[in-house]
């Protein structure tokens, strides 16, 4: 395992909606860590995991229940660094002897809050409270609150709402805070993880060029001399999971990219000319354009498009793969993220990992072995590593496209003619935002063609052609996304261009819903 190389942080789950940012934090830092859930946390799990530091997220349930969620006690005797969050600080204060009361409106805090320091200091804050202002904007979220320390536990920071704002017991490195540093909302707090994992002594080993060399011998212990099959999108994860495997072991891997007729102008082409020509991978590309869509024929809820093109896409990577002889391997992007989601916090069964992320149960069916080089890495760490591979940028920034593919930017019939017109105006608008340098400050950009035609005049003469919307969100993650702010005279400046440069095009309209209420693609 690679991560044996590495000091590593445990973060124990207790359900908290934003866990995830606590390690991504940290993986900024350059610390490794991991999330799991607090019941999968027992007392043989922390012997083998050897933590050198321990965080308790936060959560939604109440220390004042009984049977609330808890760590195993022998997380206290490890002799190493904790920090607990929000939920995570009343569990500590449950556990080592202090008190929490059920909250009171007067008590409560949801939202932003300021804290302000105590007479005592201590290394956990330092950088905070030096903008002149004595105190920090952080980000609430308790009901219950605190009511009396733990024995040894001393104050460091109060809010209106939260006596014990921050609190820690020195001699055990033991911190709690009531709010979160992880969000945004907190402006500073990466300071405030940045000083714990220091005081935890790591060293910030965890890096992509590191992580290079590291999977590349792992991949080669785990392959040998046997064959490999990567489904290749052209996507970020494909796109590095491919490039990572072949210098792993070169001519061993053999990519199938699918073009289902529903990719971006030009796309196919620049996918299969930058792998099999200047990186020299081994590319089959399944030109199967006509199977897709004369099965999608007549075809309009957004559904059944996706579940025709899931299948479609299995049942065409599993006939050029078993043509590939001595494959043994099949390699998936798999990220860290879908393997926490893939573990339910409840404990069931789990069926979140994204049909996208995996070719269905073609490993099962096929007798093929799983390699997955990125399960461990968080989207950004991705994208840091196919720049150490070496991928151009214009591979390693682009936006997130949709397994289905323009599919879902075609609400109701598709129809070739709507799909080219789609094509056309889509590269318009995404020279736009290039030409104005504002493609990496948008998470996801695209147009939609509509399912009405609209009355227009251009020159002398009448038009009744097809309306479009423009889309274009900023995002973190994609689970929540607000609309990108353009100038009106962008807008009026690519409604031009896509009109008079895409004939089938009369109307131009920017789709202005955040996430929620609504979704970023259009089905």
């Amino acid at each position: 395992m690679i991560t044996d190389q590495h000091d590593r942080l445990l973060i124990i789950d207790f359900g908290s909606q934003v866990t995830q940012l606590i390690a991504r934090r940290l993986r900024e830092l350059n610390v490794y860590c991991e999330i799991h859930p607090y019941q999968n946390v027992t007392a043989a799990f922390l012997e083998e995991f050897a933590p050198k530091a321990v965080i308790f997220s936060g959560g939604p349930d109440s220390v004042m229940r009984e049977g609330s969620p808890r760590p195993p006690r022998q997380v206290y005797d490890l002799g190493v660094p904790i920090l607990g969050i929000c939920y995570g600080q009343q569990v500590m204060m449950q556990d080592l002897g202090g008190r929490v009361e059920a909250g009171e409106h007067a008590t409560a805090e949801f939202g932003r809050a300021w804290v302000k320091p105590s007479d005592r200091r201590d290394d956990i804050l330092k950088g905070w409270f030096m903008d002149g202002s004595g105190r920090e904007q952080v980000w609430m979220s308790h009901g219950d609150h605190v009511a009396d320390l733990a024995p040894e536990f001393e104050v460091l920071g109060t809010s209106p709402g939260a006596p014990f704002a921050i609190t820690a017991d020195r001699a055990r490195h033991f911190y709690a805070v009531q709010f979160h540093p992880e969000v945004h909302h907190t402006p500073n707090g990466r300071t405030l993880y940045q000083n714990f994992v220091q005081l935890a002594g790591f060293s910030g080993d965890w890096t992509m060029d590191a992580y290079k060399d590291e999977a590349i011998r792992k991949i080669r212990d785990q392959v040998g001399d046997k064959k490999v099959i990567c489904g290749l999108s052209g996507g970020v994860d494909s796109s590095v999971a491919a490039a990572l495997l072949h210098e792993a072991i070169g001519d061993q891997l053999t990519c199938v990219f699918v073009d289902h007729g529903l990719l971006r102008l030009n796309e196919a082409e620049e996918v299969v000319t930058m792998f099999r020509d200047h990186m020299n991978l081994q590319v089959i590309h399944a030109q199967e354009q006509e199977l897709f869509l004369g099965e999608l024929d007549g075809v309009s809820d957004p559904e059944t498009k996706r579940k025709i093109i899931g299948r479609l896409f299995i049942d065409v990577f599993q006939k050029y793969a078993s043509e590939i002889e001595g494959a043994e391997f099949l390699a998936q992007g798999t990220l860290y993220p879908d393997v926490i989601e893939s573990v339910s916090f409840s404990g069931g069964p789990s069926v979140t990992i994204k049909s996208h992320h995996n070719v269905g149960g073609l490993p099962e069916k096929m007798g093929l072995k799983l390699v997955e080089p990125l399960r461990e890495l968080f989207k950004d760490e991705v994208r840091e590593l196919g720049r150490e591979l070496g991928l151009p940028d214009s591979f390693i920034g682009r936006h997130p496209f949709p397994g289905p593919g323009l599919a879902i930017r075609c609400p109701g019939e598709i129809t070739r003619e709507k799909l080219d017109i789609l094509r056309k105006a889509d590269a318009v608008y995404i020279d736009q935002i290039r030409k104005h340098g504002l493609y990496d400050e948008i998470w996801q950009a695209f147009v939609a063609i509509l399912p009405v035609r609209t009355v227009g005049v251009m020159g002398d003469g009448r038009t009744y052609d097809f309306a479009c919307a423009l889309r274009a969100v900023t995002s973190v993650d994609g689970m929540t996304a607000d609309y990108y702010p353009f100038s009106h005279d962008f807008l009026g400046e690519t409604a031009t261009r896509i009109i008079n440069e895409v004939r089938g095009i009369n109307r131009v309209t920017y789709d202005i819903t955040s996430k929620p209420p609504g979704t970023i693609e259009w089905e």
